[in-house]
């Protein structure tokens, strides 16, 4: 007897991946090159970025070397979950200024079969863990870890060292404000903080 399989009824399976480093290491560049191939591949995407973020552009995500995407800018985090149906891919970008409940949503998005795609710094300009992105790369799939070049040594760099004297954990910026920095270098610019 011969029993022919059908591709096209194969389970959906999602997944999560995490694109993470400090400012300037190609976090969101990385983001974008994934969703255009899934675009080539005719799936059908959806964007998301908070919508404090407006430093390029209010509806696009937009790399420091000024690629762009269209994306959809919302609120907080419940607002993805309900824009995201019928979806193969959903694309998150800025991650660190989304609520912990982001951690959830992704969680339901890919358990539904969707490809989660999220980029977001990992540490604040003090060096903590910033917003849900740890214990978003503990739930991924996949983590990738991307890294700047440090302005004062020439080294890997995975700290974003802010140059202001304000001490909020959100401001954002650009190069007026932020510097990629190596441990060593970072360190010692804050030995004394």
């Amino acid at each position: 007897m011969f029993i022919e399989k059908n591709i096209n009824n194969k389970k959906k399976v999602g997944s999560i991946e995490v694109i993470a480093g400090s400012m300037f290491s190609g976090k969101t560049e990385e983001l974008i090159r994934r969703l255009k191939r899934a675009k080539i591949a005719r799936q059908k995407v959806e964007i998301f970025k908070p919508q404090v973020d407006i430093r390029y552009s209010d509806n696009e995500v937009v790399s420091h070397d000024e690629n762009a995407i269209q994306s959809t800018p919302v609120e907080n985090s419940s607002n993805i979950l309900l824009l995201a149906s019928d979806v193969d891919v959903v694309g998150i970008d800025e991650a660190q200024f989304f609520d912990k409940g982001l951690v959830e949503v992704v969680t339901k998005i890919a358990n539904m079969g969707t490809r989660v795609i999220i980029a977001g710094l990992d540490m604040d300009f003090t060096g903590k863990p910033f917003g849900p992105i740890p214990n978003l790369m503990a739930v991924a799939d996949f983590i990738t870890k991307v890294h700047a070049i440090c302005v004062k040594c020439g080294n890997l760099a995975q700290f974003s060292h802010r140059l202001s004297e304000k001490d909020q954990v959100v401001l954002l910026g650009e190069k007026d404000i932020y510097e990629p920095l190596c441990r060593g270098c970072f360190r010692e610019i804050n030995k004394n903080q």
